[in-house]
Order: C-alpha cells, then structure tokens, then sequence
C-alpha cells in the first residue's frame, strides 16, 4: 500500500495533531495521502473525489467513525484501517501510540483482509408500492418508538411467515459486526464477525419469553408496524447504523436482507476476536 486515504473525526483528533503527523510520516517513507476531515453526526460527510485510487483508508476516531467512514466510501470498497481515539473500539484496532508501526507493515503488504457482512433494509408506506427508502448499515437497523408512544407494536416475518408480535421499545436486527454494540446492551448475543447471519433483539419487549433470535443470511426478515396509539399518526422511527431515521405509520414494513456490498477491514495483529472482546469489555467495566 504507498496510497492512503485518511478520514479524520475531528472531535476526536483535535487540531489534527495525529493527522498531521500521519500525513508527514507517509510523505517521509515515500507514500502519498489526501485527507478528509468529518464527525460521526452527519454534520460533514467524508466526501471524496471518487476518480482517485487509493489502497486503503486510515479512519482516526472510535467505532461510529468507522461506521461513517464505511457508509460514506462505501461504492469504492477500500479496505479500512482504524485507529482509535474513542472509548471502546471494537472496529478500531490500532491504538494511537501503534500507528507508525502499522504504517509500515501497510506499505510492506503485512496485512490480511477481513470482509464484513452488511445488511439492506427497504421502507415501504402503507406496505406496498416501490421503496420509499433503500439504505446498507454495517451494524445494524434499528426500529425505536417515536413520539408519545411507550411502547410500539411490531409483526416480524420471517421470509413471509409470521414470527412473533412484539410490544416493546423497539427492535434491533444485527449484523454480526453489530452484535457488540446496542444489540449487546439490549441484551442479545455477541457472534464471531466473521459469520455470515442476522441476529434480531428486541428492545425492552412486554413479555417475559421474547429473547434475540439469529437467522441465516439467506433469510428475509420484515418487519410490520402495527397501531397502538389513536391521537399519533407516527408510530416508530427506523435508522441505518445510528444515522437520522425515518418516521414510520401503522402499515410501514421495512425489508432486511443480506446486502450485496461488503465492507472491508485490514486485519494486522494476531489477535483473536474473543481475546479482543475479553480486554474490552473488562477494561470498560
């Protein structure tokens, strides 16, 4: 790798210190690099020019930094390296004091290549028609309550027939990259990134038997609102990896299935996920 993109979150490297440094140490060592510089809120995109090659993106920030970055670049599929300057950092696994060293190994080509799933949600209104949205998250689609409601009623499918009939705050379907982040605090389980499944939580369910369910990747989930409140038009709000959502009615269904596009993370130390996932939680806690 000699070409690098890097997308800086600049809540999180103020004054672009590390950035710069990055920038100056690629130049040095014989490499080139343009930067972009955005926030996980949506304020600013990572916005690039499509045209150019680049081998590999340096994302600076925590895991929504990851999320964005992966959402923003997505048509030009670049693998992603990610340093972090968050707190957890499931995605990020370079910490900030490793990042010379991990430049080196990149343009040396001591690296793998680790492919995540993505997942796709269609919205239909009133459940029929074209979709009035389409859109891919890494990590997961989310349903919640919108408005006054307490709670949202919610008709899953699962490739057409009926699962089950939710009263809960909301509902979750993850992706295998998504099961350590709200899937995990909802209390789903947490899978191997590495497989190929869905996994659907629900948020606080009014029922003492509704736990997470994981599916194949071939199946299709649908999930239907239902009415619960007469005096509110919008019942519930989707959203694609913590991006705004979408007001949802009684009758909105939105479609999930695997998505064609993958997302690609460079993969430097070896370090199994469970021994990643033991330091993490056990330091965050």
């Amino acid at each position: 790798m000699r070409t690098f993109l890097i997308a800086t979150n600049y809540t999180k490297d103020e004054n672009l210190i590390l950035t710069k440094k990055i920038e100056e140490y690629i130049a040095m060592h014989g490499g080139t690099s343009q930067t972009v510089v955005g926030d996980t809120n949506g304020i600013i995109s990572y916005e690039i020019e499509e045209n150019r090659d680049y081998d590999c993106v340096i994302a600076l920030g925590g895991d929504g930094t990851i999320l964005k970055v992966s959402r923003d670049l997505r048509e030009m599929n670049i693998p992603i390296v990610g340093v972090n300057l968050g707190t957890l950092g499931f995605l990020t696994e370079v910490e900030p004091e490793q990042v010379f060293p991990v430049i080196d190994r990149l343009m040396a080509g001591d690296y793998e290549i680790e492919e995540r799933m993505n997942i796709q949600g269609e919205i239909y209104k009133g459940g029929e028609g074209a979709p009035l949205l389409k859109d891919v998250a890494l990590n997961d689609i989310v349903v919640s309550r919108a408005g006054f409601s307490r709670v949202i009623g919610l008709k899953v499918y699962v490739n057409g027939k009926v699962m089950d009939i939710y009263e809960a705050d909301g509902l979750i379907v993850s992706t295998p990259t998504g099961s350590t982040g709200y899937n995990l605090s909802a209390g789903g389980p947490i899978v191997s990134p590495k497989t190929d499944l869905m996994i659907v939580t629900p948020v606080s369910p009014h029922s003492l038997t509704s736990k997470s369910i994981v599916f194949s990747s071939q199946d299709e989930v649908e999930v239907e609102i239902l009415k619960m409140r007469k005096a509110q038009k919008e019942e519930a709000i989707v959203s694609f990896d913590g991006q705004p959502g979408t007001l949802l009615s009684a009758g909105d269904r939105i479609l999930i299935k695997k998505a064609q596009p993958i997302t690609k993370m460079v993969k430097l130390f070896d370090v199994s996920f469970y021994e990643v996932l033991r330091e993490k939680i056990a330091n965050h806690w």
